[in-house]
């Protein structure tokens, strides 16, 4: 058997090249690159261990911002990560921001105001439940604005996060990669539990017709808006524990490349003696 892929190796098979063509049929859902079920929950034990030690490296330094974003098709997994794996954070430094269809005030403004003002601080940790890419996939496929503007849209979001980059931002982004199969699953699941109905609509059905058009629109997203600066990582998601296994070390490796230290202590405070 094929020793599982871990850590750096892990997280270099799953990044998206710059400069290379995705194609998104090509990367199977349910892939585990070697690990078993059995002995996933200890391999996201220690590695959400590792987060909150280097959260709190994070917190004190205040130096640094951490950017994840999550997005996939409905289904895929987003909230279930962020309660699988992101329960490793401190609330305290922690901000979970969901994007929805727009308010009218982030309408009066251009599409990136509502996530700049929501980006992270120095010293915390933003997670983008879906994200500014909405303006490049549901914009796109349900053709809310004219062609000519969305196609604008891959450079500006690559300025957008450079410059976030540039100033102390590392930014993760996880596309959770489902079959439509799986995702039948999922949604009839809802429908079957009378405690889940409440996140099934109907829209969802309408939704899950227009894969083809979402899977070609997340093509061009993560094609054209991965970078050395804030790559892109699709995560095989068809098996929950493997999508919180991986997003649980790719974080752990890119949080660990920022070698967070804690501040220097005050001087003098060698053989003080509290009374």
């Amino acid at each position: 058997m094929a020793r599982p892929l871990t850590g750096d190796a892990l997280r270099d098979r799953l990044r998206v090249e710059p400069g290379r063509r995705l194609r998104l049929e090509r990367i199977d859902p349910g892939e585990t690159y070697g690990h078993q079920r059995s002995a996933s929950a200890e391999v996201v034990a220690n590695g959400m261990s590792a987060l909150q030690s280097q959260q709190e490296r994070l917190w004190a330094g205040a130096q640094q911002a951490v950017l994840i974003v999550l997005q996939g098709m409905d289904t895929a997994g987003k909230d279930g990560t962020i309660r699988h794996v992101m329960t490793a954070f401190n609330p305290q430094g922690c901000d979970v921001v969901g994007f929805k269809v727009p308010t009218p005030e982030e309408l009066a403004h251009d599409y990136l105001w509502r996530a700049h003002r929501v980006t992270p601080a120095r010293g915390t940790i933003a997670i983008f439940n879906r994200s500014h890419y909405e303006d490049v996939l549901v914009v796109r496929v349900h053709e809310l604005v004219p062609r000519r503007r969305w196609r604008q849209r891959y450079a500006q979001i690559n300025a957008f996060e450079r410059h976030l980059a540039q100033n102390d931002t590392t930014i993760v982004k996880f596309f959770l990669h489902i079959s439509p199969e799986e995702q039948r699953r999922r949604l009839q699941a809802r429908l079957d539990d009378p405690s889940k109905r409440w996140k099934f609509q109907k829209g969802d059905l309408a939704e899950r017709k227009l894969w083809p058009a979402y899977q070609a629109a997340y093509e061009d997203a993560l094609t054209r808006c991965t970078m050395a600066e804030a790559p892109w990582y699709v995560i095989p998601a068809d098996h929950k524990w493997f999508r919180d296994l991986a997003v649980t070390e790719i974080l752990r490796a890119t949080l660990g490349e920022l070698r967070l230290r804690y501040p220097a202590e005050e001087p003098g405070l060698e053989g003080l003696v509290v009374e």
